[in-house]
């Protein structure tokens, strides 16, 4: 198995030159909308501003960058020794959730702004607000400067892609192994999955410590394959069967994808037939992802050669999704998006065909895009034929 394993790149998580530099951005489009500043309440839009990683729950966290003057961090007392080591800020400290004031109207009273753009918001908390201050824009800022990534968060997520397609090469290695013992779907989540964590935790785990760094996936076969969110059970996966296995990794918070499906036992014409015309989708996608595009239209170049090949009634989702600080996050290659392709975005490509009673089957590479190419850093689909992709019992 030593063949298999990614080589290790020298890489450091995001330091504090790169926080100063989206606050910036956030500062310059906070002024640009005559506003006083942007208070940060999602997770992910606080880590991207500043750095803290913290466990999500009921009791609210959010970072406000003012136009003029330092960026606050506002956390609940118990999250206070965490809060200290992050650079660049000001604390404000609240007791407890739910209070006497709700934690996210003190926020706003503690920036002093008059004019606030504020990224997510409980609609309970819309009326409180609008009578302490003039204007409250319910708009995201942060979003549009994280959909276009930087070369060392592309880095980032070029390591998690190897370390998602790790996790496929061992079940393709070892499920003919397990399957043959009796071993289940979950069998197989949990060697797979736990071969690649292994892995990433030994090669990057020490210089990573303290940010999202970790293996999600699952497994599916036979009928079940059908469904698209398919939960990873008990069943034995049998002669015949469609597996689907589809593989998220984080690395320094950043996402990357990976996913397969294999035949167990030999494939047939019908299997083959589904498979090239998900393979030519993948490739509509590709070649319709250019800056300039609009999303909508790369979904639509992509399914459109799933429907070429009569499989237009297995179709249940769009082709893609934007990566980054999350999983899924926009932009999105679906009906309904017309974010224009940039530079340096991150997106899935995830043909799909599922069904029901019958089977099902999903690849998923992630692509990179580039001024006049995509980079394609997942590898195992590439790497793997159609006619390797079998679970030889």
């Amino acid at each position: 198995m030593s063949a298999m394993l990614p080589i290790v790149r020298p890489i450091k998580p995001l330091g504090e030159d790169f926080r100063q530099s989206v606050r910036d951005a956030l500062r310059h489009s906070a002024a640009a909308r005559g506003l006083d500043g942007v208070l940060l309440l999602s997770p992910a839009n606080v880590f991207y501003a500043c750095g803290f990683n913290f466990s999500v729950n009921e009791r609210p966290i959010g970072l406000y960058v003012p136009v003029e003057g330092e960026a606050k961090l506002f956390v609940p007392l118990l999250e206070l020794e965490n809060a200290q080591p992050v650079q660049g800020v000001e604390l404000g400290v609240y007791e407890e959730f739910p209070g006497l004031v709700h934690p996210v109207v003190w926020m706003v009273c503690q920036s002093k702004a008059m004019r606030i753009a504020i990224d997510m918001l409980d609609a309970r908390q819309i009326a409180p607000l609008k009578t302490l201050i003039d204007e409250v824009l319910l708009e995201d800022i942060a979003a549009p400067l994280r959909f276009v990534k930087t070369a060392v968060e592309l880095e980032l997520t070029r390591i998690a892609a190897l370390y998602a397609d790790l996790s496929l090469t061992r079940l393709h290695a070892e499920a003919a192994n397990i399957i043959g013992q009796g071993g289940t779907e979950l069998d197989l989540l949990a060697d797979s999955t736990g071969f690649a964590l292994a892995a990433l935790k030994r090669d990057y785990g020490a210089a990573f410590a303290g940010t999202k760094l970790g293996i999600t996936a699952s497994v599916h076969s036979g009928p079940r394959a059908a469904l698209p969110h398919g939960s990873t059970g008990i069943r034995v996966p049998q002669l015949g069967d469609t597996l689907i296995s589809g593989v998220g990794c984080s690395l320094g918070g950043y996402h990357a994808e990976s996913g397969v499906t294999l035949i167990i036992g030999e494939i047939t014409a019908e299997q083959r037939h589904v498979m090239l015309a998900m393979e030519t989708c993948n490739d509509a996608a590709v070649s319709a992802l250019k800056p300039g595009a609009r999303c909508q239209d790369v979904n639509d170049a992509a399914l459109a050669a799933l429907k070429a090949a009569d499989l237009g009634d297995a179709i249940r989702h769009r082709i893609g999704h934007g990566m980054g600080l999350e999983g899924h996050e926009a932009p999105w290659l679906a009906p309904g998006d017309m974010t224009e392709v940039l530079p340096n975005m991150v997106f899935s490509n995830e043909p799909g065909v599922y069904r029901p009673g019958r089977d099902g089957y999903r690849t998923i590479n992630t692509m990179l895009v580039h001024p006049d190419h995509v980079e394609i850093p997942s590898r195992f689909l590439a790497d793997t034929p159609i006619d390797q992709r079998v679970i030889a019992l």
